[in-house]
């Protein structure tokens, strides 16, 4: 079986433009050896991309040679790079950098709270498993890099192929076409990178995945406030934002701060979701509400934008997404399914999506 130390060694032949192996040049990240799959990111300087895709081919080449070896993914990412000053004599004007469309997505909408633990993950998978059950063309981005969590709640668990080392062939489970960097690394394996390295990362699961023709793209969002919510903004025109939220203050006072970032941004707020605001006892049958209630709805109304639903807190939701089906896919005639159901046909009536 192939190790490690053999990979590192096959790369140590394969030189950068500036002359330096690719390994001491400290180019090679997030490598991963598992049962014939390789998969390893090439930090590159963004001056030197059209230099480093000989390499990154030949880097592949090498490892292919290996005894063992099944398969290989190579990611190109760009760190930042220090830039001289401003001229400010010059009345040259700059060429426009704002978002643009990705080809085939009519429209794209974010999943996003300030704080983490919410159900937005949870939210995302159904939503879109819901949507396409209503006949849509949906697709899932894992834009939650240090903890994706798709692969698992979607039932996933291929690699995604590259079959001109550019374009990442994302894999589609229940109706849903999807991409994480979670299909990249093994779940156990920690992502270490900077803020460069994960704008590379978002900016080539935007541009780079074949998503074809989609009639919407869901985005799960990592919680807070970071680069990965700005680059998103800034580099693909969002068609608006779901903020997702608990109904006590606590989860409130951070779904404020993200509320109020995609405003400085300029991204439309959608609505916002109460998520386990309820629960039914499983005793007598009354509807309980352990969070509290009502929280999400007043800051809704607060700030002027829809309360699209209030979700259930039920442990076959839990099951569901640790089983790799959905509870809109497992149990789809049941209370809990309807509620996300309802949601992608709010979505729809209203014509969101």
């Amino acid at each position: 079986m192939t190790q490690r130390d053999d990979v590192l060694a096959a790369l140590k032949m394969v030189k950068a433009p500036s002359g330096t192996d690719i390994v001491s040049a400290g180019m090679v990240k997030a490598l991963t050896v598992d049962d014939g799959t390789v998969r390893f990111v090439l930090e590159i300087n963004p001056t030197q991309a059209k230099a480093m895709e000989a390499v990154s081919a030949e880097a592949k080449s090498v490892i292919e040679a290996l005894d063992g070896v099944s398969s290989v993914s190579v990611v190109l990412t760009a760190h930042s790079t220090p830039t001289a000053p401003p001229d400010l004599t010059s009345h040259k004007k700059s060429e426009p950098t704002g978002p643009q469309k990705i080809p085939g997505v009519e429209r794209i909408i974010a999943i996003a709270s300030g704080k983490g633990g919410v159900g937005k993950s949870t939210l995302s998978v159904n939503l879109a498993v819901a949507l396409a059950a209503e006949g849509k063309r949906v697709g899932l981005l894992d834009a939650d890099v240090f903890g994706p969590s798709q692969p698992r709640m979607l039932g996933v668990s291929g690699r995604p192929a590259s079959p001109d080392g550019k374009t990442i062939l994302p894999l589609r489970n229940h109706g849903v076409t999807m991409m994480s960097i979670g299909l990249m690394t093994n779940e156990d394996e920690a992502v270490v990178w900077r803020g460069p390295m994960l704008i590379g990362a978002l900016q080539q699961m935007l541009n780079q995945v074949q998503w074809g023709a989609l009639d919407v793209l869901i985005v799960d969002l990592p919680p807070g406030t970071g680069d990965v919510q700005m680059t998103l903004a800034q580099k693909a025109e969002i068609t608006g934002a779901i903020i997702v939220s608990t109904p006590q203050d606590i989860a409130l006072i951070d779904a404020r701060k993200g509320i109020d970032m995609f405003n400085k941004l300029g991204t439309p707020i959608l609505g916002m979701v109460e998520n386990m605001s309820y629960q039914i006892c499983s005793h007598c049958g009354e509807k309980e509400h352990p969070f509290g209630h009502g929280g999400v709805a007043a800051e809704a109304e607060k700030m002027g934008v829809p309360l699209l639903a209030e979700l259930p807190l039920h442990v076959d939701i839990r099951i569901a997404s640790d089983g790799g089906a959905p509870i809109v896919v497992s149990k789809p005639g049941s209370p809990q399914a309807q509620a996300f159901r309802d949601l992608a046909q709010r979505l729809i009536k209203d014509g969101t999506i």
